[in-house]
Formats: C-alpha cells, sequence, structure tokens
C-alpha cells in the first residue's frame, strides 16, 4: 500500500543547523497527520527510510542547503533540479538518488527539496537564531505543500 505524502526530516543534530530538517519533521509530528501522510525523523541514517521510500507516491525531504543565500533562507527546489544546481542537496554526502534507485521502483516518486541556508555548521545542538527565526516559515510551508498536494486540509495545525 503506497504512503500518498511521506516527509522525511533529514540531518545531523549535533552540527548545529545541519539538524534543521530533523527539527522540522519533530515539530510536524507533533501535529495530527492525515490519512496518507507520514513524517519520519531520518537524521543521517537514510537507509533505514528504504521501506517508508519503497511506498511513497510524494516525497518531501527537509534538510540544510547550502545556496550562498543568507542564513534562514528557506528554499523549495524539485529534487531534479538539485542535480543540476550548484547549491548542494545535502551537507551530509548522501545521495538521495542513489537511495532511491535501491527501492527498485520502476516509476520514481515526485521528491520535493525543502532546504533551509545554514548559518553556522559546528558542534552544537542549538540552531542558529536565523535558522530558529525560519523554522516556523518552513513548517508552515510544508503544511501548506501537503494541502495542496492532497487538496484537502492536512489537519497539520
Amino acid at each position: 500500500m503506497f504512503t500518498k505524502t511521506l516527509v522525511l526530516g533529514i540531518g545531523n543534530l549535533l552540527l548545529g543547523d545541519e539538524g534543521v530538517g530533523v527539527h522540522a519533521a519533530r515539530a510536524l509530528m507533533g501535529n495530527e497527520c492525515s490519512r496518507g501522510v507520514e513524517v519520519l525523523e531520518v537524521g543521517t541514517a537514510i537507509l533505514d527510510a528504504l521501506p517508508a521510500l519503497e511506498n511513497a507516491e510524494h516525497i518531501i525531504l527537509l534538510d540544510a542547503m547550502k545556496c550562498d543565500g543568507k542564513p534562514g533562507t528557506v528554499y523549495r527546489i524539485p529534487l531534479g533540479k538539485c542535480r543540476t544546481s550548484q547549491c548542494i542537496a545535502s551537507m551530509h554526502g548522501f545521495d538521495i538518488f542513489r537511495v532511491l534507485a535501491l527501492t527498485g521502483r520502476k516509476v520514481p516518486p515526485e521528491v520535493l527539496v525543502f532546504g533551509v541556508e545554514p548559518s553556522y555548521i559546528g558542534w552544537s545542538m542549538e540552531l542558529s537564531p536565523p535558522v530558529s527565526n525560519a523554522l516556523a516559515f518552513l513548517v508552515e510551508a510544508v503544511k501548506m505543500e501537503i494541502k495542496n498536494a492532497s487538496g484537502v486540509d492536512s489537519n497539520l495545525s
């Protein structure tokens, strides 16, 4: 059975802003999800999400994204554009394209990346002020994306 939308919070909580995707996933988990939406805190263990990736129609990745913008800037980019873009789609080195290939799916899912420009990547379990301030906007943007994709209220309030 396919999950309509899978939201993956990616990043390393020990490296400051690198953990923004995990912080966002935790904020989304605190809300009641509509049927067909699954939110997972993946951290740096993307392979642990392989079973969920195999069954998702739409995937939303939440992560830090270095694009040389102003810290705290939130980006919404289809994964296919990350491949050719000069921005780094993942700050911790995994290749989501290869992970998706491991699913063995004949038709790949639609994948959208919500990234936040980091200010501080270093030993800290706290987000920098600009990224912390962007977190609420990121969470609301993901809720809106889910609502628009499903055509109904996402119940993530």
